[in-house]
């Protein structure tokens, strides 16, 4: 079980103030790291996710970033690769969505979507990862999505964005992995989030959803968290451009 120890790692995770981003740092602290997180509306002090992190005994950071904001996402990254104590695993987690069929999916929708899912985890991602290859050593966790393999509908945008977060973790794996970072991505299915409350609300969709599911039930948030430290662990030395589907069956269907 020491392979799944994360003490005395310092994680990043960013999108961390609510759902899966806060269950995310919340079972990297319980497996010993100290959190940064980053949110675009994350409390300076106070958090629920900070609460989290500190009753697990590990040390929290909060750092307010918009990620629809080029330069202050480019600020991000060189704040965290130039820090003393570096960061040995990042969670690139921060994402949006918009809703809209395709012929009315306007292009503000489609460039804010595309800065935030894919542009914003490149631009932290090629920051934190180049000190990490430095180093020889760190993990990289994107969160990808059912849609990284799938179309959807009505989600033109996140749909491309999250195709592009599957190709950009095999791409950095590549270039990476011989430099000891991992570089891999967790496939949420359907979780039992606020931006999945519409879905669940309608019980026509839901009930689609549902049937589709061999486990027969939506997923919480927590159910991310033990892929998350697994990816983060030495117990995934030898992954590397994996895309890990948490989604209770839905692919294999």
């Amino acid at each position: 079980m020491n392979r799944f120890d994360l003490t005395g790692r310092l994680a990043v995770v960013t999108g961390a103030r609510r759902g899966i981003g806060r269950a995310m740092a919340r079972a990297l602290a319980e497996a010993g790291a100290d959190v940064i997180g980053v949110s675009a509306a994350l409390e300076e002090s106070g958090s629920a996710v900070e609460k989290d992190v500190v009753a697990a005994g590990r040390s929290f950071e909060a750092i307010r970033t918009d990620f629809a904001d080029r330069d202050a996402v480019r600020a991000l990254g060189a704040d965290l690769a130039a820090r003393e104590r570096p960061v040995d695993i990042l969670v690139n987690n921060a994402g949006t969505i918009r809703r809209a069929p395709a012929a009315e999916h306007g292009d503000a929708d489609w460039d804010h979507v595309l800065q935030v899912d894919l542009t914003a985890q490149f631009t932290l991602a090629r920051a934190v990862g180049g000190a990490m290859t430095g180093r020889r050593s760190g993990k990289i966790i994107f969160t990808a999505s059912l849609l990284s393999f799938q179309g959807g509908i009505t989600v033109p945008g996140y749909t491309a964005a999250k195709h592009g977060v599957a190709g950009l973790t095999k791409a950095l794996a590549n270039e990476w992995a011989p430099y000891g970072v991992n570089v891999n991505a967790i496939a949420p299915g359907y979780i039992a989030t606020d931006n999945t409350q519409a879905l669940r609300d309608d019980p026509q969709r839901s009930g689609a959803i549902l049937d589709r599911i061999p486990a027969g039930r939506w997923g919480s948030a927590d159910h991310i968290g033990g892929a998350t430290v697994f990816l983060a662990s030495d117990a995934a030395a030898y992954v590397h451009g994996a895309i890990l589907p948490v989604d209770g069956g839905w692919l294999g269907r």
